[in-house]
């Protein structure tokens, strides 16, 4: 299937309700989110291994001014683990058939790893279609 057919992937809190429009929804963090049960998450899969190396993780440490160098680096980790490569086939997978959710827990919504994964898969999508 070509990307111009391949269906949405988006972004949401995990503390946001679920929807029918998230289509599937997959927790992208290596850590399970502080007060969520399973029930309320509403998850179809957890890629806990897409999720930034410990190391890359505690580096970052959510500093903003860290964020343009983190993102260089959770790329080269996404493009270069053979484990994080095999999961971007699987969200590409699906991707192809319905919409995919890729549900994260940080608080700021502009310097977080999932945004670095969305924008990372739909530049592949869009190229490799």
């Amino acid at each position: 299937m070509n990307a111009a057919n391949r269906s949405t992937i988006r972004l949401k809190r995990i503390y946001e309700p679920p929807s029918p429009e998230d289509g599937v929804r997959i927790l992208v963090d290596r850590l399970w989110p502080r007060g969520i049960s399973k029930e309320q998450a509403s998850l179809d899969e957890w890629m806990k291994e897409i999720a930034p190396s410990p190391e890359l993780r505690k580096w970052f440490c959510h500093q903003p001014e860290r964020f343009a160098e983190f993102t260089r680096r959770y790329e080269l980790e996404l493009s270069e683990d053979p484990t994080r490569c095999r999961l971007v086939d699987r969200i590409w997978e699906l991707a192809s058939e319905k919409n995919v959710t890729l549900v994260y827990a940080a608080k700021d919504p502009v310097h977080n790893h999932a945004i670095v994964l969305q924008q990372w898969l739909n530049r592949r999508l869009h190229s490799d279609g």
